[in-house]
């Protein structure tokens, strides 16, 4: 998320120009000055995100780790219920199909 007054990146234009009449020098590429040298868009548009990624980590109300360990047990547990249960069914119904061929 953007902040309120918050100076928004600029792409540099160029006059229209074909392909082939540019060098790789001057691929028509969006940059934006930062100072002394320019940088690519992308690289702008990626440092923002990860300084925003970092404020909103910081929001995050992270579980304490007997709520990690207690809903980690009880995945366990239900995974272990759902696969014995498949692997009964697989078993019952492979049974069946083997006495229907025989």
């Amino acid at each position: 998320m953007r902040q309120e007054g918050a100076a928004v990146p600029t792409v540099q234009q160029r006059p229209a120009q074909s392909q082939e009449t540019l060098s790789k020098s001057e691929s028509p590429r969006a940059i934006r000055p930062t100072g002394r040298t320019f940088q690519p868009a992308f690289l702008v548009r990626t440092t923002q995100f990860l300084r925003e990624v970092k404020i909103e980590l910081k929001k995050v109300t992270w579980p304490s780790r007997k709520e990690t360990m207690a809903s980690t047990a009880v995945v366990i547990i239900i995974v272990v219920i759902i696969s014995s249960f498949l692997g009964l069914v697989d078993l019952g119904l492979s049974s069946l199909i083997r006495f229907v061929l025989r």
